[in-house]
């Protein structure tokens, strides 16, 4: 039943009922508990006190929570000045005035609008300083464990661990891959400014294509549109670990496979084209076209096909394989997964062209982390040089004292040397601190000393490449003369002629040259001394570099350094090599293989061959029978062609005896048409 009909039944007229301050009371405090409960709980662990009013319980939920009660003493001093400085006249109300305050409702209306205004504006400060207090909360646990520290510095910034003893005091390993390192325009911007580089790039219409997002390239609106090639990528076993991945190709890619092996064996570029037509996104088919594009002096065009390649593999990755993890390897000896590490070397060395080393020594980690072991592509013979462009001095040092232990680095000419320059350019910074600057001085020449008494054969052509005129002292000695290359093993040929050909530019500043002079000199007295060092690197000259491993020659094949593509095996240069799979590895593991085709015959559409065909259908002009025919048939064909061949001699020589005599040609040719009327 209503009020208004409890009224009537009682005979009380409107507005005679007595007040109830208690009602009202409750009403307004049911009303700020419903403001409470639509603003977000910021603290839960003080709840108010029943003695306490509606606007103090609000005024404790804006408290911060800090975990540490000495935290932010400074920042609570400082929000408190600022409430009173925003309400100078805001009276700080008692337990005793309770009853008033409920009784004065248009006061209570106003302050409860103004504590509304304060609590918007607290909101925002207590959004800041809950991220200072997580951020306080977060060094405190760090602190207690170093461990956790560091797997939170790991899945932040994405590096790749590739073991647990190499790590330093930073908690990183010598190898690691990070994503903004991946992006050239990242280098492009440090270098030239961002403005420069993304000056050129107009703003995105509406109606454009949407590519998913990728680290490795940028995909661009003028590509055809991605669609699924046949690709996948799939998790064979994981082990200690590490998780071993590996490329797939369904039934339809596997056709288009075939179509391009046939388009290889044409000879014909413009099969390989035609045939890219119609999938724009088939792999081999445009590492082999980017070739052709490089050797007909078109670069863009090359390193936007490497570009398309690279995009359409990320898009095929598996959802657990990253590329700065350091635990994804990819089997080498897959034909699936070569034409990966193919795409990323090809695109590390357009960056390295296009003036970006720091970005294709990270692509060079990446190559690495996938199968450090075996190193396909012996990217150790690689890394100092874009180490050295790109001034990572530490970095190059680092790897060397953590991998020289198993990997036997020093035996390499270009760690030997590649060290060494490191210690010198460290030398010369003005930044570093005298006493440094003297020890890295004096380590320097000592790695170059023993690097000149190791590898003796590489001074002169450096000197030839720097164009140096070397002193008659250095070039008659027996030491660095003519013998010394003449009575080295082809292998360690081919590896100082690889470093010669590739680093020599390092070496022309004036500075270089000058210390190279020196330490050239100390070798010399050295020598003449009968070091025992000088003995024992020629026994290790003698002992090793009988033969260099397949990884080495693929990776001079690929560099493309003519001084050392000399010195390749004669087997090697005989071979022959695809674009698409160089030197590829004798103990291949191959998941499907093309089928056979019944061999063809050449083509004969002379007119003697189809003079005989109209005589004789059976006619073949290769000698060879058709599977259609019996074993008669075979027999009477063998017959019959060395008739056939003397016939075709005998024809052969009748028409080149044929001679054509010219028409006879009158006297007057000018004259009139009349008289043939």
């Amino acid at each position: 039943m209503s009020s208004r009909a409890l009224r009537r039944l009682k005979g009380k007229q409107r507005g005679q009922e007595a007040l109830d301050l208690g009602d009202l009371g409750g009403e307004s405090q049911a009303a700020e508990d419903e403001e409470e409960e639509e603003e977000p709980l910021e603290d839960v662990s003080c709840p108010p006190s029943k003695n306490h009013t509606g606007r103090k319980a609000k005024k404790n939920k804006t408290q911060k929570n800090i975990s540490n009660m000495y935290e932010l003493i400074c920042d609570a001093e400082k929000s408190s000045l600022e409430d009173e400085s925003e309400k100078p006249e805001e009276v700080h109300e008692t337990d005793d005035n309770k009853d008033t305050e409920n009784t004065d409702g248009p006061l209570q209306e106003e302050k409860s609008a103004d504590s509304l205004s304060g609590a918007k504006v607290k909101k925002k400060k207590k959004k800041k300083n809950k991220k200072v207090a997580m951020a306080g909360t977060q060094e405190d646990v760090a602190e207690d464990d170093i461990d956790a520290l560091l797997k939170t510095i790991e899945d932040t910034h994405g590096l790749t661990v590739l073991s647990e003893e190499s790590a330093a005091a930073d908690g990183r390993p010598a190898i690691y891959v990070e994503h903004r390192h991946l992006n050239p325009e990242t280098e492009l911007k440090r270098y030239f400014g961002a403005r420069a580089v993304l000056g050129d790039q107009r703003p995105r219409q509406r109606q454009r294509q949407f590519h998913r997002t990728t680290w490795m390239t940028i995909p661009k609106d003028t590509w055809p549109r991605f669609s699924r090639p046949g690709i996948s990528m799939s998790l064979l076993h994981s082990k200690d670990g590490l998780h071993y991945f590996t490329f797939e190709h369904s039934r339809d890619y596997q056709q288009v496979q075939y179509k391009f092996m046939d388009a290889v064996d044409s000879m014909n570029n413009n099969n390989i084209l035609t045939l890219l037509l119609t999938n724009p996104y088939h792999l081999d088919s445009l590492l082999q076209l980017s070739d052709v594009c490089r050797i007909h002096e078109d670069p863009e065009l090359a390193r936007e096909l490497i570009e398309r390649a690279l995009y359409s593999f990320e898009c095929s990755f598996h959802p657990l394989f990253s590329l700065t993890s350091g635990t994804c390897r990819l089997d080498f000896l897959r034909p699936e997964n070569r034409a990966f590490y193919l795409a990323l070397y090809k695109h590390m060395m357009f960056l390295e062209n296009r003036g970006c080393p720091r970005t294709a020594l990270e692509y060079c980690k990446l190559i690495l982390s996938l199968d450090p072991e075996s190193d396909p592509f012996c990217m150790l013979l690689l890394i100092d040089f874009l180490a050295l462009r790109s001034r990572e001095y530490h970095f190059i040092l680092r790897l060397y004292l953590e991998w020289e232990e198993h990997r036997n680095l020093s035996q390499l000419p270009n760690f030997a040397f590649s060290v060494a320059l490191c210690y010198f350019h460290l030398s010369q910074e003005e930044d570093t601190a005298p006493e440094e600057r003297v020890k890295h001085r004096k380590t320097a020449d000592q790695r170059l000393q023993h690097a000149l008494i190791m590898f003796p054969g590489l001074l002169m052509p450096l000197l030839h490449l720097c164009t140096v005129q070397p002193d008659a002292a250095v070039s008659s000695h027996i030491f660095f003369g003519p013998k010394c290359q003449l009575g080295q093993a082809s292998a360690l040929a081919e590896l100082t002629s690889l470093y010669v050909g590739r680093n020599h530019l390092l070496w022309k500043e004036a500075g270089v040259l000058l210390w190279l002079e020196e330490c050239v000199k100390e070798v010399l007295l050295r020598v003449d001394a009968n070091d025992p060092l000088v003995e024992e690197g020629l026994n290790k000259r003698k002992q090793r570099y009988k033969s260099a491993p397949r990884a080495i020659h693929r990776h001079v094949l690929l560099s493309e350094v003519k001084e050392a593509i000399v010195f390749l095996p004669p087997d090697v240069r005989a071979e022959l090599g695809m674009g698409f799979d160089p030197l590829p590895p004798l103990d291949s593991v191959t998941s499907y293989t093309r089928p056979e085709r019944p061999p063809v015959p050449a083509p004969d559409e002379s007119t003697l061959s189809l003079f005989f065909r109209s005589l004789l259908p059976n006619f073949n002009l290769q000698g060879e029978p058709r599977p259609e025919e019996n074993q008669e048939v075979v027999q009477a064909g063998r017959e019959l062609y060395p008739e056939v061949n003397r016939l075709m001699v005998a024809m052969r020589d009748v028409l080149a005896n044929i001679q054509f005599q010219e028409p006879p040609r009158e006297d007057q040719p000018d004259r009139d048409e009349e008289e043939w009327n």
